[in-house]
């Protein structure tokens, strides 16, 4: 699958592949797509327009672009929005004014939205409901409020997987090919003393090049995170502290690197200090921008322990929708299979729909990987993330474990003291959110 051409987008931390997309959308915009009037969420009232607000590599442009062509003579009125999209979706609404018929709703802040559910059209009531078996389970269920309601249509999703390079593998004397390395590192236990085995024979490189990343795909690995469905606080639970123990243990073998400006992480995806990356698929098209001159040495094999999410988005009809069903007919067109797959090598953005996995943009071999089709790692983990419910103040909860971990791996805080100062923070965060 060539990668070179594709990528995903990342829940918070895809700034590579925006910096990729930037003079994309600035040609876009002077171009006139989505014109400036309606950037600034400006409509007019005429029933045959449509306005459709996302945020740079949110969609495919193309797909967009097809899309106001496909849907004449609607008025369909794209605006690529920059800076705070949740702020400027949420004050808008607040407003009642310029309200965008059909709105991207980030991944990050699809739980806060599902607490204001009514302020959207339950996508069901559309006929939602029969797509469902087409798209993957956990995330649909994700864009749905507990009372049953569809209000986000998921655009895209963030499976993970190893990214290692091969030949530091083969030099460590580890198993090398992706079938190998499955095999061999199916248990972090394992993927621990490979790393062990990797450090010891190439000094100076890795497997663990975030232990924020490391912590943040354990718990994603759970099923379950830091509050639960009753709105209590779970974030002292054995779920969040293997994790987070798992998270120290690779500090303390040995086998995280450093914690590096980004700059200084540029280089080291191209001088073999990261010689692992634990990442979503998204990742791939940060690999090949940072580091090109190792094409064909890279692969990728399955987490070890089963898969994780990282990053996905929505789209949404708000409440003042002024065709809904139309809005739901473009919706659907834009993230049908085909579609998806043109979004993924467009825009970076992994596919919802499973059947967009066998098609060519996503099958073909990618010679950054050695030729590897990494749709076979990437699809069963996308299909197999385990659902987990967040709350609206989830993501605030999360902070201090990360701010903490951080502190341990750059600054050698005391692990258990780090422990309890992030579960004190983390607590009294929840209680001011009303989290019992």
């Amino acid at each position: 699958m060539d990668l070179s051409r594709t990528a995903v987008h990342s829940r918070t931390a895809v700034h590579s592949r925006r910096a990729v997309l930037r003079g994309t959308l600035l040609a876009i915009a002077a171009a006139g797509v989505g014109g400036a009037a309606a950037a600034c969420g400006g409509r007019d009232t005429a029933s045959n327009e449509l306005t459709l607000w996302y945020w740079g590599g949110g969609l495919s442009d193309a797909v967009v672009a097809d899309a106001v062509a496909k849907f004449k003579p609607t008025a369909l009125v794209p605006s690529v929005i920059g800076g705070d999209f949740k702020q400027k979706l949420v004050t808008t609404m607040n407003g009642r004014k310029f309200v965008p018929d059909i709105t991207g709703i980030k991944g990050e802040n699809i739980a806060s939205m599902l607490a204001e559910a009514d302020r959207f059209i339950d996508l069901n009531t559309l006929g939602a409901d029969r797509l469902a078996a087409q798209y993957v389970g956990w995330k649909w269920k994700e864009g749905t409020s507990r009372d049953g309601k569809l209000i986000g249509f998921p655009i895209d999703v963030g499976p993970t997987a190893l990214f290692y390079r091969s030949d530091l593998f083969a030099q460590a004397g580890l198993p090398s090919e992706p079938a190998q390395v499955t095999a061999a590192i199916s248990t972090w236990d394992g993927f621990f003393q490979a790393g062990r085995r990797l450090v010891q024979a190439v000094p100076g490189s890795f497997v663990v090049d975030s232990v924020v990343g490391l912590f943040k795909i354990g718990v994603g690995q759970s099923g379950k995170r830091f509050i639960d469905a009753d709105n209590h606080f779970i974030g002292d639970r054995p779920h969040v502290r293997t994790a987070w123990d798992r998270a120290v243990k690779a500090i303390d073998m040995g086998v995280a690197a450093p914690q590096l400006e980004n700059q200084d992480k540029t280089a080291a995806r191209g001088n073999g200090t990261f010689a692992c990356s634990p990442g979503a698929a998204w990742s791939a098209l940060d690999i090949k921008n940072e580091a090109p001159d190792t094409a064909g040495k890279w692969r990728v094999a399955p987490m070890p322990e089963g898969p994780s999410n990282d990053g996905g988005s929505f789209l949404a009809l708000t409440r003042e929708c002024r065709n809904p069903q139309l809005a739901f007919e473009i919706i659907t067109w834009l993230l049908g299979p085909d579609n998806q797959a043109r979004g993924f090598t467009d825009a970076a953005l992994f596919p919802t729909a499973p059947a967009a996995y066998k098609l060519p943009a996503l099958t073909a071999g990618d010679p950054f990987f050695g030729g590897q089709s990494t749709i076979e790692v990437f699809g069963p983990a996308a299909e197999n993330v385990p659902a987990a419910y967040e709350a609206p103040a989830d993501a605030a909860v999360y902070q201090p474990f990360a701010d903490e971990i951080t502190l341990v791996w750059s600054k050698g805080k005391d692990r258990d003291a780090a422990w309890t100062d992030a579960v004190a923070a983390a607590r009294q965060i929840a209680e001011r959110q009303g989290v019992s």
